[in-house]
């Protein structure tokens, strides 16, 4: 590990000073669950590092006038699992649920892991994030790597595991800087990105940008639900996810997003699916074709053919969580 300053801000404020206008040069420290595996493996060598936990306005929960649900970004998934008001967004529950270690469920937080660098081990062993153009891929071991959007260098999986389950709940994220006094509200939807080279990150948060707080929508009666296919051994994240989430009227459909996790270089809003399900009773005829439609342009690299179906069940498997209708089953 190489050695860095340490500094542990007591404001938003001080955070926004201690920020560098360069990627690289400074990493945020909240759980560590990540970040401090990847400074061990010198993946990332910062000059400082800065601990947000000491930060009191980022690790509050609170019900705002309008029925919104706001998440500091440093308070921890236990933390989130237990408070009241997560009952009204079982996806996002669900998707907390699925992380079988209680240490990272109780050291880990809710900005740390929307912000959770690439899931690769190519990367995590210290190669670069984009991988070489496709003749250089050759037959590398890419069982875990994306199946949706990857024909250029992005070939690894977005890491948040919460992400999916946050943009079909239409959440929204406050980012703080450059300036301590400026911040902005983003969607969800619009955090995650496929960089364009190697100076770039996963997510919009330029390096002198840091996220502070999750605004998750009153619910007014909107279903939700998350799946994960995942492995009865080995690490703890699935083999594919997805998150639903959708209203509904006598029956028909109304509005949905349903989004997949650990299939893309970003979370995979799944838009063909959505299509299928819109105007359509839930039964399992339609949900059956919204799996199908999910799925559509999906592309193997040389060992995930087998991720194409697992990715297929859990579109299928949140839509039925969601409706209250899963029974088990594929």
């Amino acid at each position: 590990m190489k050695r860095f300053e340490y500094a542990a801000p007591r404001s938003e404020a001080e955070i926004a000073q201690l920020l560098a206008p360069e990627y690289g040069k400074t990493e945020i420290l909240a759980g560590g669950t990540d970040l401090v595996e990847l400074l061990k493996k010198m993946v990332v060598t910062p000059d400082r590092v800065v601990n947000i936990m000491e930060v009191d306005s980022l690790k509050t929960l609170e019900s705002l006038p309008d029925g919104s649900f706001r998440i500091g970004a440093a308070v921890t998934l236990d933390d989130l699992a237990a408070s009241p008001y997560v009952d009204d967004y079982p996806a996002l529950a669900q998707a907390i649920a699925g992380i079988a270690s209680m240490q990272l469920q109780a050291q880990g937080t809710i900005g740390g892991d929307l912000c959770h660098r690439a899931q690769c081990w190519f990367f995590r062993r210290g190669e670069p994030l984009l991988a070489p153009h496709r003749d250089a891929w050759g037959e590398r071991d890419d069982r875990y790597h994306a199946i949706f959007d990857n024909e250029g260098p992005a070939k690894y999986v977005s890491g948040s595991r919460l992400g999916p389950a946050l943009i079909a709940l239409g959440a929204q994220l406050r980012i703080v800087g450059p300036k301590p006094d400026e911040s902005s509200l983003v969607p969800a939807s619009q955090f995650f990105r496929k960089p364009k080279h190697d100076r770039q990150r996963e997510t919009i948060l330029q390096s002198d940008q840091f996220l502070s707080h999750i605004i998750l929508p009153p619910a007014d009666g909107r279903l939700s639900g998350t799946y994960e296919v995942r492995s009865s051994a080995g690490p703890d994240y699935p083999l594919a996810a997805a998150s639903c989430a959708f209203r509904h009227s006598g029956g028909v459909v109304r509005e949905i997003t349903i989004v997949l996790g650990q299939v893309a270089p970003v979370p995979y809003v799944a838009l063909d699916a959505m299509d299928a399900m819109l105007g359509m009773p839930i039964d399992a005829t339609t949900v059956e074709r919204a799996a199908e439609a999910a799925i559509a342009n999906a592309r193997a690299l040389n060992q995930n053919a087998s991720k194409i179906q697992w990715a297929k069940v859990a579109v299928k498997r949140s839509i039925l969580v969601a409706a209250r209708l899963d029974t088990g089953g594929f």
